[in-house]
C-alpha cells in the first residue's frame, strides 16, 4: 500500500480503476464558498469525490472556536465512511490552490489515525499539465469502514498556548501582509500571537506555485527557522488552522516529523481582546 505524503500523477493515474483507493477533490474558495463544488461538477480527476472545507473538514463554528474548527469526530468518521474509506484504503487529495485544502485532509486523517493518504504533488494544474483526463460524474462507491483513532498529542488549545508560546516556536502560515496586521480581510483584528514567526505556506512551492520543492530546501530553509528547537518543539498556526497544515506536510516531507498544530489559530486567539497581540514583522520572519 503507497502511504508516502506525497504522490506523483504518473502513479494516480495507473490507481483510478483501483477500488482500494480513494480520491478527494477540496478544492475551495475562501471568499466563494460555493466555489469547488461549482468547479468539482464542471471537471474532475476520474472517480474522484468532492469535499467541502466548511462542511466537511471543519466543525460548527460559534464566534470563539475560530473559522475552520476541527470537525467532529464521529461525523467525520461517517463522512469517509460514506465515501467508501476503510482501514487499508490509499486516500489521495488535491486542490487547484496549491494543495493548501488538499493538506488538511491529509492531516485530519493522519490525527485520525489513517495513515495511507498522499496529497497530489501538483494538485490539478499538474495533472491538466500531464494532459490527463477529467470527468463530470459523480462516484458511487460502496461504503467503507473507517474507524477514528485520535493522536491527541498533535494538537494545541488556546490555554495551552497561552502558557507555553514563550517554550516552543510558533510558525504562522499566513502571508506576510496579514501576519503583520496589514490588509487583513477575513478576521476582525489583524496582527500576530507576539513571539510567533512567519513561514508563508506558498514557500514550500516552486515558484510557478504547482509543486513541492525539493526535500533539501524545504529541509534546509525550516531547519534555520527551527534553530535549537526539534520538530516536536514547534506549534504551527494560520488563519485557522488550515494552510498551517501545509507547513506541517512540508516539515515532513523534509523528514521533520513531529510539529502539532494549534487548530483555532489567530481567529480564534483574536476572538478574544484580552489575549496579547503584535503586529508588524518579527525578526528573521
Amino acid at each position: 500500500m503507497f502511504s508516502s505524503r506525497l504522490i506523483g500523477a504518473e502513479v494516480l493515474v495507473s490507481h483510478l480503476n483501483d477500488p482500494h483507493w480513494c480520491v478527494f477533490d477540496c478544492r475551495h474558495d475562501l471568499r466563494d464558498l460555493d466555489y469547488g463544488a461549482r468547479a468539482y461538477a464542471q471537471g474532475h480527476i476520474p472517480g474522484a469525490q468532492f469535499l467541502h472545507l466548511d462542511r466537511d473538514l471543519s466543525g460548527p463554528t460559534n464566534g470563539r472556536n475560530g473559522r475552520h474548527p476541527l470537525p467532529d469526530i464521529d461525523a467525520f468518521a461517517a463522512r469517509m465512511r460514506a465515501c467508501g474509506v476503510s482501514r487499508n484504503t490509499q486516500v489521495v487529495a488535491y486542490d487547484n490552490e496549491g494543495n493548501a485544502f488538499a493538506a488538511r485532509l491529509w492531516w485530519l486523517l493522519r490525527w485520525l489515525g489513517h495513515e495511507h493518504v498522499a496529497v497530489l504533488d501538483g494538485g490539478l494544474p499538474g495533472w491538466k499539465r500531464a494532459k490527463l483526463p477529467l470527468v463530470g460524474d459523480t462516484p458511487r462507491p460502496a461504503p467503507g469502514d473507517f474507524t477514528p483513532l485520535r493522536q491527541a498529542a498533535w494538537t494545541v488549545d488556546t490555554d495551552w498556548l497561552l502558557a507555553h508560546r514563550h517554550t516552543v516556536l510558533l510558525l504562522d502560515a499566513r502571508s506576510p501582509e496579514r501576519y503583520a496586521g496589514e490588509n487583513e480581510t477575513l478576521d476582525p483584528v489583524g496582527g500576530h500571537v507576539p513571539g510567533a514567526v512567519n513561514r508563508f505556506y506558498y514557500d514550500n512551492l516552486d515558484d510557478p506555485g504547482i509543486y513541492f520543492r525539493s526535500v533539501d530546501e524545504l529541509r534546509a530553509e525550516f531547519l534555520a527557522l527551527l534553530g535549537e528547537k526539534s520538530p516536536p518543539e514547534v506549534v504551527q498556526m494560520c488563519g485557522s488552522g488550515v494552510t498551517a497544515c501545509h507547513n506541517i506536510l512540508a516539515m515532513e516531507i523534509a523528514g521533520l516529523n513531529g510539529s502539532k498544530l494549534y487548530p483555532g489559530s489567530w481567529s480564534e486567539w483574536c476572538s478574544d481582546p484580552a489575549r496579547p497581540r503584535a503586529s508588524g514583522y518579527a525578526p528573521g520572519a
